[in-house]
């Protein structure tokens, strides 16, 4: 059974305005399955095959002739970035738009290539794992859900869950991190994801990471990087406004999948993750990674931050556009009282009520509540559809 992906409506957006339109994300997101969705009857060639690869490389023009100018999918284009160039010859030579498909995983050699070739003849839009409502997240505990994850394998085959994140980090290392970050130290890159698995949804110190994986805070950086080109982690910056004294300026870490740090962290069951130290840590990154997914899926980059004084004040998620703030606090609580308010009480008073007004509060609550100091308790489940209802503030068209 296929699962229609939000993703399809920028998707097609993008297939009427440019000739070509590149879709990157993190492996096995169902690129592929989208775009075999969505373009019935439209030849597919995927690059992972040696024979595709040696046909486009030694006879370019003719491995592209064979489409006679009409759609193709070109999967993994990242292994054959060679072919770019003769692509732009003929979108230049015929501007028709929604000729060339392609999907691309790794993204830190595979955008510089297309920024130098396709620059303006190209729409470049990420494929995320499920979201909330593809997931179904209605009909699941949140326990069950930060287990399994988003990606699409094991969230239709749960029995699959630990098999499958065992082989997909392992691929990683072994294949991913050899050819994007040439990282030959591979054990102590190993290190590096367990501390930052221990450090989900905290500030991110590359001295500490350095000093305890024994290597420079320029490799911690680098390796940093490379986990955000390959869309396992998301660093959601601090923001700069000067409310208060001497804000916090390093960012906060998270994985992009809540099981991956459930695997990684060892936790021993679903119940045990949720109910134990990590259980704040891991139903905050679920909400952040949420918010990344929706705004992808508009085709838009996140204007969203955190906010931390060296008081000890700090707001979770700042949402910004438009000259408007919207702070949020996420809090795993099924009981949302004044008390977890406090913090966006202080900071919508620092802002000022023309710059910020409402504060929201995403717990466990059943309904929506209306909490003193206009703020808002909201149903973690219902956070994407208030995200998107608030897309004309945002400026961001997230509908």
């Amino acid at each position: 059974m296929y699962i229609q992906r939000e993703l399809k409506k920028i998707f097609h957006f993008c297939r009427d305005q440019f000739a070509a339109v590149l879709i990157t994300g993190p492996r096995q997101s169902g690129k592929s399955t989208f775009l075999k969705h969505e373009m019935k009857n439209v030849p597919y060639i995927t690059f992972d095959d040696p024979l595709n690869r040696d046909f486009a490389l030694s006879d370019p023009n003719g491995f592209l002739d064979q489409f006679k100018g009409k759609p193709v999918i070109l999967d993994e284009i990242q292994y054959i970035p060679e072919i770019l160039q003769y692509i732009k010859i003929r979108i230049d030579r015929r501007k028709q738009p929604g000729i060339w498909i392609m999907t691309g995983s790794q993204q830190f050699h595979l955008m510089g290539n297309i920024n130098e070739t396709l620059a303006g003849r190209i729409a470049v839009i990420e494929l995320c794992p499920f979201n909330f409502n593809e997931a179904d997240v209605h009909k699941k505990q949140i326990a069950d859900i930060a287990w399994t994850g988003f990606y699409p394998e094991p969230v239709c085959y749960p029995q699959k869950r630990d098999m499958w994140i065992k082989s997909y980090l392992q691929t990683y290392l072994e294949r991913d991190v050899r050819q994007i970050g040439s990282i030959r130290d591979i054990r102590s890159f190993e290190m590096f994801i367990n501390l930052c698995a221990a450090f989900h949804s905290q500030e991110f110190h590359p001295a500490d990471l350095a000093r305890d994986c024994g290597v420079s805070q320029p490799t911690i950086k680098s390796w940093t990087k490379l986990l955000e080109a390959s869309y396992l982690s998301i660093l959601l910056p601090p923001f700069f406004k000067n409310y208060g004294k001497r804000v916090i300026k390093t960012p906060k870490f998270y994985f992009s999948d809540p099981s991956f740090v459930c695997y990684i962290t060892r936790q021993p069951s679903a119940e045990a993750a949720i109910k134990g130290n990590m259980g704040g840590a891991l139903f905050e990154g679920l909400i952040i990674s949420e918010v990344w997914k929706t705004f992808y899926n508009a085709g838009k980059r996140p204007a969203a931050y955190f906010w931390r004084s060296r008081g000890g004040l700090e707001v979770d998620l700042i949402l910004s556009a438009n000259g408007k703030l919207w702070p949020v606090e996420i809090k795993l609580t099924s009981t949302p009282s004044r008390g977890h308010v406090e913090s966006l009480d202080r900071f919508k008073k620092l802002a000022g009520s023309d710059v910020s007004d409402t504060g929201v509060l995403v717990c466990r609550t059943q309904r929506k509540i209306q909490l003193p100091g206009n703020n808002i308790a909201i149903p973690w489940y219902d956070f994407p559809e208030w995200l998107k209802g608030r897309g004309e503030e945002l400026g961001s068209n997230l509908d």
